[in-house]
C-alpha cells in the first residue's frame, strides 16, 4: 500500500538575490520552495532558536493559537501548479470551552512550514508532489559546501 503523503523536514533556509530557498526533504530527496526573505528568515530563526528582539508575524499567530489553546499539529504541502506550492495547515484546538477540534486551514506553504517549525510541529508532502519534485540534493551539498546563501538580513 502506497503512502499518501512523505514525511520532510526543513533541511536548510538560503538567502538567494530574490529572497530565501528553503531546501526540504528526507535522506532520498530535497527539493526547494522559493519564499520572500521575511519568511525565509523567519523560518531559519526558528530552525536555530535565535531570539528576536521583537515578535513578528508568525510569532503573533503561534502566540494567539497557544492562547486558544491550539497547536499546528502538521502541515501537508499538497499540491503544486507550475512553480506555485499549495499547502494546508492542521491545527488541533482543545480548551475548556470546546471538545478537540481539528481545523484545516489553505495556507501558504511558507507560513505552514515556518509555523510547523516554530511549534515543532511535522510537515508532510503529498506523494504526487513528492514524485514530481526535482531532486536538488547536490545543489544544496555544494551551496553549502561553499557557504553560500547563509547570510539573512535583519527583519
Amino acid at each position: 500500500m502506497e503512502k499518501s503523503v512523505v514525511e520532510v523536514e526543513v533541511k536548510n533556509v538560503l538567502a538567494t538575490s530574490a529572497g530565501s530557498a528553503v531546501f526540504i526533504g528526507n535522506d532520498e530527496k530535497v527539493f526547494v520552495i522559493y519564499v520572500d526573505h521575511a519568511v525565509g528568515s523567519a523560518i531559519n530563526m526558528f530552525l536555530h532558536g535565535t531570539p528576536k528582539p521583537r515578535p513578528q508575524t508568525h510569532d503573533l499567530f503561534g502566540d494567539v493559537l497557544t492562547a486558544l489553546g491550539a497547536r499546528v499539529e502538521r502541515t501537508v504541502i499538497n499540491d503544486f501548479t507550475d512553480t506555485v506550492y499549495f499547502a494546508r495547515l492542521i491545527i488541533v484546538a482543545e480548551n475548556e470551552l470546546e471538545e478537540r477540534k481539528i481545523i484545516e486551514i489553505d495556507a501558504r506553504p511558507s507560513d505552514s512550514i515556518a509555523l510547523a517549525v516554530q511549534g515543532e510541529a511535522p510537515i508532510f508532502v503529498a506523494s504526487h508532489v513528492w514524485e514530481a519534485v526535482e531532486d536538488m540534493s547536490i545543489v544544496l551539498k555544494k551551496m553549502e559546501e561553499n557557504g553560500e546563501g547563509t547570510d539573512f538580513p535583519d527583519v
